[in-house]
């Protein structure tokens, strides 16, 4: 009841409409514009869905969609009865029933439009993808926002720490499962931080650095929460009713198929790409996996390099200026290099050419992750196991023999630049403070790009918009029937209309909301835990505090600087669970070998290899490995026996279910033995009187 009126009031709020179309004819020839919108309306209305124009800006049109109640009736019916046959839901939906054709949430209405709006015609949709083939002039499809619905729930979460189970309900309601899933994995992730946080705290005043009572508890409390997460993944998905919504595979339009076959099941035509083939296309990923460690790893390494040499072997002038050069050389490079082979990793996902979108999801994730691990963790990796065990070894080599400063040899002393006399000492805590940097620093820097950054974007922007619309009107006013430059035509609206469309141009400015990202960025933080927390306990209280920022500011980021996305199912937080488990695999191995090599003080080996033996090394490693999946069978098997309400709900209505078929067919047979009863009951009556007559007859 409550999600109905929740959206009868997003409805009233935004005049009724599902769905903006932004199409934009800038690019095109007018007659071929007018066609081309002619056909996008016409396949609109040809599903049901009820249109309405408006003017939007630079060169575009607003097409307000909204969905008549018979079509979406129908189109819901249709999704239910196919979530029936995959398993998603438990019992036939009856098309007689009560609700049966009435939108549970707003999301479920939303979803249900947008695939009327973007499935292919064989399966009831307009078959409109935006800026592909025929559409290429379509720029997106989104819903709008429910302004009120956000100031209300931004007001009233950031005066929360926890967000409760109804909270989470809310967002899915509103927003849809995968976006739920990314709230209930963060609420989830920032609870159990709560633990290692105080742990590492305790650790820190006590034990210091390099614990291996830390190291120990850290990795157990990684393994719990990956299964617990895991558990409560499957809670989700029952209590959300998405369970098997995996299975319901959609084809992706840029699918390309080789050959036609029919299925010997159900003799339906299929579309074939050979499994051989995709294969020999996936082994494509091990050049780019090398070209990206070496590309990435090269550069920064090189800058590891400099940066060494010149903050602990270089004394010449300008050192305080010249440390610079390596942040400078990363911050300008790595971003490029990173852009480069993520557009590589899209076009190679692209020629894999996958049938569905989870699948092609899931190998774009894979390659991404490579990049991020290589980008986020690599530099800490040199410093623990290159610069700490071989620093004396490596380091004098950087002076290159003294050659940097032959070019500034000089007559007077003055000028003359020179390399340090003094032999070259180990920093015993760079790695402390490296670690340091990535785990509070770079949160800080990184919270400012994605909320201070987009704010004052945005504020730019609606300024330089403001004055182009001030412009375009004083040559208006003056009697120029021609824009000058940097100037935009102003659509003329109805008195009525003129905030709710100024509000949705607004909003057709903004960026799309990407939720990949943000598990991306979950997922690097939980690497810095698993990998490197042991070289500085406080780093889980400093991922507690940035989590709680980080849950409430991805909602603002959603309400306020991103589109509303379209609300998409999903019944797990996909292949991201894969990528934290090998973190905590990882996670047991790195924590072994750091505290081996850190045990002396936590100074480390001093630069000197001959104070590393490596068999001792490599038999750390093996058992704190196996202890690793020691622990994560326990708590495997452990949780396993938890019964949680959820499963029990599940139990319950698969019981339910199962009596109700059986009860119905006792009911059935019964009906059929009395009937049969009655009618042998009635040959034998009919027989005993037939006999009688004929007895009357006889006498």
């Amino acid at each position: 009841m409550g999600a109905d009126i929740t959206h009868q009031n997003t409805l009233a709020e935004n005049f009724e409409v599902d769905y903006v179309v932004l199409y934009r004819f800038s690019s095109i020839d007018k007659n071929e514009a007018k066609e081309q919108f002619k056909k996008l309306i016409r396949a609109l209305s040809d599903v049901g869905l009820q249109t309405e124009v408006r003017p939007g800006i630079d060169q575009s049109l607003l097409i307000f969609v909204k969905a008549q109640e018979k079509y979406l009736g129908k189109a819901l019916y249709r999704s239910r009865v196919r979530d029936w046959l995959h398993g998603v839901r438990n019992s036939q939906p009856d098309p007689d029933a009560k609700g049966s054709c009435i939108p549970e949430t707003d999301a479920e209405r939303l979803l249900i439009v947008y695939n009327m709006i973007t499935a292919p015609s064989s399966e009831g949709g307009a078959g409109i993808t935006p800026k592909q083939g025929e559409w290429d002039n379509v720029d997106s499809i989104f819903p709008l926002h429910d302004k009120l619905l956000n100031k209300t729930w931004i007001k009233a979460w950031t005066s929360k720490t926890f967000l409760t189970a109804d909270d989470l309900d809310q967002i899915r309601n509103h927003h849809g499962e995968k976006i739920g899933f990314y709230f209930a994995f963060l609420q989830s992730y920032f609870s159990f931080l709560i633990f290692p946080a105080s742990f590492g705290v305790a650790c820190w005043v006590l034990l210091g650095n390099f614990s291996i009572v830390y190291a120990i508890v850290n990795c157990l409390s990684c393994v719990v929460f990956t299964e617990m997460w895991k558990r409560q993944e499957r809670d989700l998905r029952i209590r959300w009713q998405v369970k098997n919504v995996s299975e319901i595979h959609t084809k992706r339009r840029e699918f390309k198929y080789l050959s036609k076959s029919i299925d010997p099941a159900t003799g339906e035509e299929s579309f074939v790409f050979p499994s051989t083939t995709r294969l020999g296309r996936q082994l494509l990923q091990a050049p780019f996996a090398i070209a990206a460690v070496l590309a990435l790893g090269t550069l920064i390494a090189t800058c590891f390099a400099i940066e060494i040499f010149i903050s602990e072997v270089y004394t010449g002038p300008f050192k305080s200026y010249l440390v610079f050069i390596p942040t400078i050389l990363l911050s300008l490079f790595v971003p490029t290099i990173s852009a480069v082979l993520t557009s590589i990793a899209k076009r190679l996902t692209d020629y894999e050419n996958y049938e569905t979108q989870d699948s092609y999801d899931l190998a774009l994730t894979h390659k991404i992750f490579v990049l991020n691990f290589i980008t986020s963790y690599l530099p800490v990796f040199l410093t623990a196991f290159v610069y700490v065990p071989f620093g004396k070894v490596i380091v004098p080599y950087l002076d290159l023999f003294n050659l940097t400063r032959n070019p500034f040899a000089k007559t007077s002393e003055k000028n003359q630049l020179q390399t340090s006399a003094t032999p070259f000492q180990i920093n015993p805590s760079r790695l402390r403070k490296q670690v340091i940097y990535f785990t509070v620093t770079a949160q800080i820097v990184n919270q400012g790009l994605e909320i201070v950054l987009p704010y004052a974007k945005r504020k730019l922007t609606r300024k330089y918009q403001k004055y182009t619309e001030e412009n375009a009107k004083s040559k208006k006013n003056s009697g120029s029937s021609t824009p000058g430059p940097g100037t935009a035509a102003i659509p003329e609206d109805a008195p009525g209309e003129s905030d709710f469309l100024a509000r949705v141009r607004d909003e057709a400015t903004l960026t799309e909301y990407d939720v990949t990202a943000d598990f991306r960025e979950m997922c690097v933080q939980f690497g810095y835990l698993s990998l490197f927390s042991v070289v500085w306990p406080l780093v889980p209280l400093s991922f507690l505090v940035n989590n709680w920022i980080e849950l409430r500011s991805d909602f603002v980021k959603i309400c306020l600087e991103c589109r509303r996305p379209v609300p998409l199912r999903s019944d797990s937080i996909g292949s991201w669970v894969q990528s934290i488990e090998f973190l905590a695999w990882l996670g047991s191995i790195t924590n072994a070998a750091l505290v081996y090599l850190f045990s002396n003080d936590g100074v480390g080996p001093d630069g000197s290899p001959s104070q590393i033996t490596g068999w001792v090394l490599l038999l750390v490693i093996f058992f704190a490995e196996h202890i690793y999946l020691v622990m994560r069978l326990v708590v495997q098997v452990g949780i396993s026996k938890i019964e949680t309400p959820a499963t029990r709900q599940e139990r319950l209505a698969r019981y339910l279910v199962r009596k109700q078929y059986f009860d119905a067919t006792l009911a059935r047979e019964r009906r059929e033995e009395k009937a049969q009863g009655s009618h042998c009951g009635g040959q034998r009556r009919r027989g005993s009187h037939g006999n009688r007559s004929r007895r009357m007859r006889d006498g």
